[in-house]
């Protein structure tokens, strides 16, 4: 019974969000518990804590630091039903410092430090974002960098991690300086 509950809801977050979650279906098969526990994971990051875009920006870099496509999609997705502007989600895939807004910058900048592991970048940056948000809003950040890793890095551990794909920000396919720097 509680298995068929969970697969219905990866069923709706399938369509919701027109996402293959495959791989949440064979944690489920393996370990319902495992699958209870890790449903948790979307809830670390405190959404009031910060803006939206700032949120966003930190959860994109996470993402494009281990994803080719879907999981940075549905990054975007969730960032613009949040209320996260297109330009600045666009801006934030492109590495547009210039055009993703000052707490989207800020936040970008971060993590893009903290992942480098620059410390000289990055205790600045944490300062700033304290000032501005306070340690809660640090927490959220770091937490939305750190929780959209797990998505993708999980995926492709699992054996489903085998698709790129383009992305897209209101039906707009949008350059990724990731891929871009890849090819």
């Amino acid at each position: 019974m509680l298995k068929a509950l969970l697969a219905a809801q990866i069923d709706k977050m399938e369509r919701l969000w027109a996402y293959d979650a495959s791989y949440m279906r064979r944690i489920l098969a393996a370990s319902p518990r495992t699958f209870l526990r890790f449903g948790f994971v979307s809830q670390l990051v405190d959404a009031k804590a910060a803006p939206v875009e700032a949120l966003a920006a930190a959860g994109l870099v996470g993402a494009l630091a281990e994803d080719c496509g879907p999981c940075t999609q549905i990054g975007v997705d969730m960032a613009s039903a949040r209320g996260a502007k297109p330009e600045v989600l666009r801006a934030i895939l492109a590495a547009d410092e210039a055009h993703m807004g000052e707490a989207a910058a800020l936040a970008w900048r971060f993590a893009r430090a903290s992942l480098a592991r620059d410390m000289a970048a990055c205790d600045p940056l944490r300062d700033e974002i304290v000032r501005r948000w306070g340690d809660r809003g640090l927490v959220a950040i770091s937490m939305a960098l750190t929780t959209a890793r797990m998505y993708p890095t999980l995926k492709y551990a699992l054996g489903y991690g085998k698709a790129c794909s383009k992305v897209t920000v209101a039906g707009v396919a949008s350059p990724v300086a990731h891929l871009a720097q890849a090819a």
